[in-house]
Formats: C-alpha cells, sequence, structure tokens
C-alpha cells in the first residue's frame, strides 16, 4: 500500500483546476450568491436604496451637479435611516461600486458615518472599487446576472442617476421585473434630471405606440434636487421601516405563475 500522503488526490473544494474549468461554473455561479448572502447576514443588511448611474460623472467637470447631488442624498438618506429603531440596518445605499456617480452613493453615506454596499464587477476599463464603501460590504462579482440578482432583490428603492449603456440596462431590467411583477414588493423609482431623462427616453412615445401601458407611466417619479428625491422616499418608505424585522436579508420573492399577484397599491 502506498501510504506516501503527497500521492493522495486533492481534494475537490481545494483543486484550483477543477474550480477554474467548465465544470465548476454553478459551483461559481453559486458562490456570487452564497458569499453575499453570509456578508449581508452577519453585518444584519435587512434591505437597500440602490443608486445607479455614469462611471463618467466626477466630482469636476460635464455634469458634475449630479455627483454632488448624489453624494448629498446618500447623505441625507443615510442621516434618515440612521434614526430607525431596529436592530437590523434599513435601506442602506447600495452601488455599482465604482467611480462617478456610483462613488458619489457611497461617498455620501460614509459622510453620514452609515454602512454602505458596493457590487462590484470586473470590467476592462472604468470598474474599479471607489474607496468608501464598507469594508465588509465591499464585493467583487464575475457574472452580470448574480450583481443584478443582489441589486434588486434586496432593493426597496431606486435612483437613477445619468448614465450610459450599463445605466441604461440597470434601469430597464427593473423596471421590466416591477411591471411584469416578478418583485412581489413596493419599490419606489427616481429617474433624476428629469430634462437628461426626457431627452434620452421618450416614454410617452412608447405609450403614444401602444408598446407599454399609459399606466406604466406610474411606476416612476422624477426629481431634480436631493430634497425632492429624499420626500419621495421618505414618503414610500416611511410605512415600510415600520414593518416588523424578518428575515434577514429581506429577499423578495417572485410571483410564481399560478399565484394572484400582489397588491401594490
Amino acid at each position: 500500500m502506498n501510504e506516501n500522503p503527497e500521492s493522495r488526490p486533492t481534494l475537490a473544494y481545494r483543486n484550483d483546476d477543477f474550480l477554474k474549468g467548465p465544470d465548476a461554473r454553478p459551483l461559481r455561479i453559486l458562490s456570487e450568491y452564497l458569499e453575499p448572502l453570509s456578508h449581508f447576514r452577519r453585518q444584519r443588511i435587512r434591505d437597500t436604496i440602490v443608486f445607479f448611474g455614469s462611471a463618467r460623472i466626477r466630482e469636476e467637470g460635464p455634469l458634475a451637479e449630479y455627483y454632488r447631488d448624489a453624494r448629498a442624498l446618500a447623505a441625507m438618506l443615510t442621516a434618515w435611516t440612521k434614526t430607525f429603531r431596529d436592530r437590523t440596518y434599513r435601506f442602506v445605499v447600495c452601488s455599482g461600486g465604482g467611480p462617478g456617480i456610483m462613488e458619489a452613493a457611497n461617498r455620501g453615506a460614509a459622510d453620514a458615518r452609515g454602512k454602505t454596499i458596493g457590487l462590484n464587477i470586473g470590467l476592462p476599463f472604468e470598474q474599479l472599487p471607489n474607496p468608501f464603501i464598507t469594508n465588509e460590504l465591499n464585493f467583487e462579482f464575475h457574472y452580470f446576472f448574480m450583481r443584478k440578482f443582489w441589486f434588486a432583490y434586496l432593493s426597496k428603492a431606486l435612483v437613477v442617476f445619468p448614465g450610459g449603456f450599463g445605466t441604461l440596462d440597470e434601469l430597464f431590467e427593473i423596471l421590466t421585473l416591477v411591471q411584469t411583477k416578478k418583485l412581489a414588493k413596493k419599490i419606489t423609482i427616481i429617474l433624476y434630471g428629469t430634462n437628461f431623462w426626457k431627452e434620452i427616453v421618450n416614454f410617452e412615445a412608447l405609450v403614444k405606440y401602444g408598446t407599454i401601458s399609459a399606466s406604466d407611466l406610474e411606476l416612476f417619479h422624477f426629481a431634480d434636487s436631493p430634497e425632492t428625491a429624499l420626500r419621495i422616499l421618505q414618503e414610500a418608505l416611511t410605512e415600510q421601516a415600520a414593518v416588523p424585522e424578518g428575515e434577514i436579508p429581506a429577499i423578495s420573492h417572485s410571483v410564481k405563475p399560478d399565484e394572484p399577484a400582489p397588491d401594490l397599491s
């Protein structure tokens, strides 16, 4: 019998060649669900407010007012949520973890000395973690769809600042989930920067041509100042803040085909 320890096969969960190969892709996907989940539980994160917007909008330069407004709104929102008497952290500011509007949101929450989440993703350019994310809540994703899962299923509200392809993709992903009631919860969507959004997306034309319903225009609000956005969020979220503590984190489930749609009024 060969008792040489070096001849023993490598345990599967320590086998890098296997874990990085195509056969282990389901494990890598599952890891991007389970690892953030464990952090959210330990940090007692119950739900989030997600900020979307361009990585190219900086503190100085074109559209810098949106950076300043995102930072101010995140600080005001975080200060408000810290008044809740709860063992969990409510409506935590969450961003895509990179520069630009994402940095401004995390920075504002850090200004107010609150926890703040960054859901980063490896890209060939632009997307490096900003320094304002809470260390224990700083994540790096490989799979876009797992990153989107964590954006959608913890959020109670979404604030969308001007952005490009990525921002538009994220916005319409959430709008579709809300429109089709695949998120069994209320979610408040704010488009920040009325002139920008009404120029970029002709929502009324979608109604005119019958590709969306007129009632779909009620799925979102417009705001042009941190104060207005905060008021919309407070009006929408104050009642939810009083809901007794439940599952942590409060992951929303999807509506099954044979279930009645939830009353979102």
